[in-house]
């Protein structure tokens, strides 16, 4: 009996059959492994008959189908004989039959679409966001963003002030966000006029959720990563998240239930660490008691979210995208954001956020009790005037009430081109939500506005 028992690193196979060429291409393109032949699932020798002659087909085999080179040893156990074949991982991709195999865990998987994209860069050892894009000229770039970013690089003075005088063309040149005549990926995504036309998924969604499965209102966040960062924060704290209003003496104090601080550091941090190719937006969800925020990726072998909280950062997964928001100041070290995530919740509330992977990672942000009660209470009120936005009628009656308060609802129909049945469904609805109300009767009283 084998000692060992199949894993990442071990196969056993109880007779040979040439598909299992397809499992070697797989240990190739991973860490490398071993395959036993004649060998059950349950690691006992079961041997094979023709042992000495594969010994010689299957290296021939493997060279001509894969091109590369294995070693195979015959073993004997209780007078069985059986096979160890010893596969090196390689430094390019290996390829069956036009087919990349990866192995992971205990099981072999053909590489494909985004997966594959990732797996090719990784081998040449290229990340995501350095990949050049045909097509894409200086004149594709958005000059304001560009003048924004310079503006915050040179408050952090982590620029050298002559790269920030250069020409548009020269500066991305020096920032290393171009490849020859090719812009590359990360330029579009921090300066890029249209973001989405050329990356699928390069926008941040935002949601306030009454349950799981009840959406009050959401809001889609697009433009240039720069210009997620602050205008999904804006929102964030001025139509997502409801302040507890309390007075210091005559001093007006608004306390939110998380700290802004550490929620900016997780989206920077989603959006650093997001894999694009996926085409996937970075997700929001803002509930009574918690937000969420969400960002599409997966963990390295055998990592844990352990592990990540141990060892994350260090190395983004956008490093050109991760250089780019240091120098501008969204990050202000490499190597400490979940820490910095935690360490600004625990001083601001006493709450430790949550870190979760599925399909993703997600991070969690829950409210203390107090904060939670005053979200649920407001939650109602404030929904359908965040949520809901005026229609072009209401909008109407309005203006035309702000020009005549006396006016009446046949009056009103005559102008908008609508029927009076329709204005007064209006009219009630402007009343229910406190945007207008009727003073005195209706027949000599007048409308009030409310600014």
């Amino acid at each position: 009996m084998i000692k060992t028992k199949e894993n990442q690193d071990v196969e056993f196979k109880e007779s040979w059959r040439d598909e299992y060429i397809k499992w070697i291409c797989g240990f190739a393109n991973a860490k490398g492994g071993r395959i036993y032949i004649g060998v059950n699932d349950n690691s006992e020798v079961v041997g094979i008959n023709n042992a000495k002659k594969l010994l010689e087909d299957i290296p021939n085999k493997v060279k001509d189908v894969l091109g590369v080179i294995v070693d195979l040893r015959m073993l004997i156990e209780d007078n069985l004989e059986y096979l160890e074949i010893i596969i090196e991982p390689y430094p390019y991709p290996v390829s069956y039959k036009g087919q990349y195999h990866y192995r992971t865990g205990s099981s072999k998987q053909e590489l494909k679409g985004a997966a594959l994209d990732k797996f090719l860069l990784t081998k040449q050892g290229k990340k995501w966001d350095s990949v050049p894009v045909p097509y894409v000229k200086i004149k594709d770039l958005d000059s304001r963003a560009i003048e924004i970013f310079k503006e915050k690089a040179i408050k952090k003075k982590r620029v050298e002030a002559d790269i920030l005088d250069e020409s548009d063309k020269v500066m991305i040149d020096k920032l290393h966000l171009k490849e020859e005549d090719y812009l590359k990926r990360a330029s579009i995504l921090l300066f890029g006029k249209d973001c989405e036309k050329y990356i699928t998924g390069s926008y941040i969604k935002i949601g306030y959720f009454k349950t799981d499965s009840e959406l009050i209102y959401q809001d889609k966040i697009g433009g240039n990563i720069l210009e997620q960062v602050d205008k999904t924060m804006d929102l964030i704290f001025t139509k997502y998240l409801k302040a507890y209003i309390s007075y210091d003496g005559i001093q007006r104090v608004e306390s939110f239930p998380i700290s802004q601080l550490a929620s900016r550091e997780a989206l920077t941090n989603a959006i650093v660490h997001k894999d694009y190719g996926e085409c996937t937006p970075i997700q929001i969800s803002v509930y009574d008691d918690k937000l969420l925020i969400w960002n599409v990726g997966e963990l390295p072998n055998d990592w844990t979210v352990e592990t990540l909280l141990r060892k994350h950062s260090s190395q983004p997964y956008n490093p050109a995208i991760a250089n780019i928001f240091f120098l501008a100041g969204y990050i202000e070290s490499w190597g400490r954001g979940i820490d910095k995530i935690i360490d600004e919740s625990k001083k601001f509330n006493g709450i430790t956020p949550k870190f979760r992977f599925d399909n993703g990672l997600w991070v969690e942000f829950y409210f203390n009790e107090l904060m939670s009660i005053v979200s649920s209470k407001l939650g109602d009120k404030l929904g359908d005037k965040l949520g809901d936005k005026l229609t072009k009628n209401r909008k109407n009656i309005l203006e035309l009430m702000n020009e005549n308060s006396k006016i009446t609802i046949k009056e009103l129909a005559e102008k908008i081109g609508i029927s009076e049945t329709a204005i007064e469904k209006n009219i009630n609805y402007l009343k229910k939500h406190n945007f207008i109300e009727r003073v005195g009767s209706d027949r000599s009283g007048h409308w009030r506005v409310n600014k």
